[in-house]
């Protein structure tokens, strides 16, 4: 059996960490959109994805990866943001899916975003680990 790298294990939970709170920045946002903006559960979705992917891009480069070679900012951010978007597709498509085929979750759009968010964490971490913060 294959031995689980410690390292990893840390790294792996202090990503949840800034993505727990960036899950919490992101309800925030789009309950905004939806309730405070009129805006569509989709719609809304779709909002707080610049809002949240800067403030995870963030954590992870202070927190996460700190011991990472350090590069550019804003070529930096630009690669976050590109894996993030298509990890966006794993994460808001499980989301759009969701509150438009399950009316319990229309009603409670957490629960779309906590699937969409488990979905997109899993891809978007492996990926940026080994393309961003190398």
């Amino acid at each position: 059996m294959r031995r689980i790298d410690r390292n990893l294990i840390i790294q792996f939970s202090k990503f949840a960490v800034v993505g727990g709170i960036g899950f919490i920045l992101d309800n925030v946002l789009v309950y905004l959109g939806i309730y405070a903006l009129g805006m569509s559960r989709i719609a809304a979705g779709f909002f707080s994805f610049p809002f949240v992917v800067t403030f995870t891009w963030t954590g992870n480069r202070l927190f996460t990866f700190r011991e990472s070679k350090r590069t550019a900012l804003w070529p930096q951010l630009l690669k976050f943001m590109s894996v993030c978007a298509i990890g966006l597709l794993f994460n808001r498509g499980t989301y759009c899916l969701l509150v438009t085929t399950v009316s319990f979750v229309y009603a409670y759009p957490i629960l779309g975003l906590m699937a969409g968010t488990a979905v997109g964490m899993f891809f978007n971490f492996f990926i940026i680990r080994k393309h961003v913060f190398r």
